[in-house]
């Protein structure tokens, strides 16, 4: 089978899911999913810019409030509010990475990790009294389409799976774009790529943008699906979990990124009932990030080479 038909194969299981599973394993598809695009945005900024960002979380967060804050005070519908909670997340993210750009590597990832924190108890002493403190925000509105309210696992399964095929094959251009083309120099080397006229700062913002953007219109869709949050919610850990994901899958990879999302959301409800194994679960997969960076640090589904077309009499 071809790679094409292979994943219109999955994507056909996966639409068919909710007529041989259970609403728990639903639900559970439903939070690979949310992951998935947390993630895919996160690679955004680690896959394809190669800066180490572990304050996702921060921006998860951001939308999240945002789509609770305003559904819940002017009963604004939460769908709309996806493209609100993405621009003022990219606008958090524009104000919190502009006078740190300029780190590299462990150093702009332990600012990072600050991010989340200061975000967290930011919300738990309930900044401007607006966000509910420790206790979050309650009441939030269940979705609508097209006059259809969203409100079962399977109904939010192609909600977020269909929001998930959309940024699949936007960042799938993006990738191949000119711009995707400047971030990957951009990760290889960044003296070579400034070298060669690339404005290093104005990219590596907006790739912190774009992944903010996205991440909180995916806030927008966990607000809605959970109709409340609270700041334990979006802690240090979740930045870990997408970290985690990103690196597993394959850096800069979006198939390998899905994958690492059914591996590190999915694959642990399967042993859930396994009693000392499940507890133990976040330990076998801390070894096995260990073993992959010693054995295959390009991630379990890489990035496939890029191919560009040969011109006419263009000599190898």
């Amino acid at each position: 089978m071809t790679r094409k038909a292979i994943y219109l194969a999955l994507a056909t299981l996966l639409a068919l899911s909710p007529f041989f599973l259970n609403a728990y394993w639903v639900d559970v598809l439903n939070s690979v999913g949310l992951y998935a695009l947390l993630a895919l945005s996160l690679n955004i900024i680690l896959g394809h810019a190669g800066l180490f960002h572990m304050g996702h979380a921060a921006f998860y967060a951001v939308g999240a409030y945002t789509t609770a804050i305003l559904n819940t005070s002017f009963d604004i519908p939460v769908l709309w509010l996806m493209p609100v909670s993405g621009v003022v997340a990219g606008l958090f993210a524009l104000v919190v990475a502009r006078p740190i750009i300029h780190l590299r590597g462990d150093y702009l990832l332990i600012v990072t990790i600050g991010f989340v924190e200061i975000v967290r108890i930011a919300l738990i002493n309930d900044i401007f009294g607006i966000t509910g403190g420790s206790n979050g925000i309650f009441g939030i509105d269940r979705p609508y389409l097209f006059g259809f309210k969203i409100r079962k696992p399977h109904h939010f399964l192609y909600l977020i799976w269909g929001f998930a095929g959309l940024t699949i094959f936007l960042f799938h251009r993006l990738e191949n774009s000119r711009f995707g083309r400047a971030l990957n120099y951009l990760r290889e080397d960044e003296v070579a790529a400034e070298g060669s006229g690339i404005n290093t700062t104005h990219y590596k913002l907006i790739a912190f943008v774009i992944g903010a953007v996205w991440a909180g219109m995916v806030g927008t869709l966990y607000a809605a699906k959970m109709t409340i949050i609270a700041p334990e919610s979006f802690n240090f850990w979740e930045s870990v979990v997408m970290f985690m994901i990103v690196l597993l899958g394959g850096s800069g990879s979006i198939r390998g990124v899905i994958l690492g999302a059914f591996i590190v959301i999915g694959l642990p409800e399967l042993f859930r009932g396994l009693g000392d194994f499940s507890q133990a679960r976040m330990l076998i997969f801390g070894a096995a990030m260990v073993v992959m960076m010693i054995f295959r640090n390009e991630g379990l589904l890489p990035p496939l080479p890029r191919k560009y077309p040969l011109k006419e009499n263009q000599i190898l």
